[in-house]
């Protein structure tokens, strides 16, 4: 190991980073832990209105290999331009599946072999870092307001919430499903 500048004038340990992944690099990558994610994973949007939420968590389903994704109720379709402007094509690289009853959608869940588990600050909510998220999972975010339809909380195996430390009560409904989703591909990697 050896001594490398800061930017402050000191000097540190450790190796230095000389510059950014290029393309290829960030190819082989992507390519080495997605040999590493066993498992399947899918994703419940019940009611999930507004367009940029569901593109942004659309583009994180996509970039950690959601295998299907269900939008029930309000949930803003994911071909509206909205969408569209926050996905930046990602939709294309997932199975979408659309129904518009929250109950049809977990029977459809339920039929492809997921466990459900809702991602929601609910009565006998677990932390979602002591939950088992492996297997095949699907988790369940809600709308933005109101959170997870009453169907869609009854079908689940169990309700897990993010542990907050803050003085803000609720996270942004995208901002969580990233946080439940890499958890769960966290949990399957070697030394997890």
């Amino acid at each position: 190991e050896r001594l490398r500048p800061t930017r402050a004038g000191g000097r540190v340990r450790g190796p230095s980073v000389s510059r950014s992944l290029g393309s290829t690099d960030l190819k082989r990558l992507h390519r080495e832990w997605r040999r590493q994610a066993p498992g399947r994973l899918a994703l419940l949007l019940d009611s999930v209105a507004t367009p940029a939420n569901v593109g942004s968590i659309l583009r994180t389903a996509a970039a950690l290999r959601v295998d299907d994704v269900w939008v029930c109720g309000q949930t803003a379709d994911p071909s509206l331009p909205g969408v569209g402007k926050t996905a930046l094509g990602s939709e294309r690289y997932l199975t979408v599946h659309r129904t518009e009853r929250p109950d049809q959608a977990v029977r459809e869940v339920a039929a492809a072999g997921y466990r459900l588990v809702a991602v929601e600050l609910a009565h006998g909510a677990e932390p979602i870092h002591a939950t088992d998220l492996t297997g095949s999972v699907c988790l369940a975010v809600g709308h933005e307001d109101r959170g997870l339809t009453a169907a869609v909380l009854d079908a689940a195996e169990r309700a897990v919430f993010i542990p907050q430390l803050g003085r803000i009560g609720s996270l942004n409904v995208a901002t969580a499903a990233s946080i439940a989703l890499y958890e769960a591909r966290r949990q399957a990697w070697p030394g997890a």
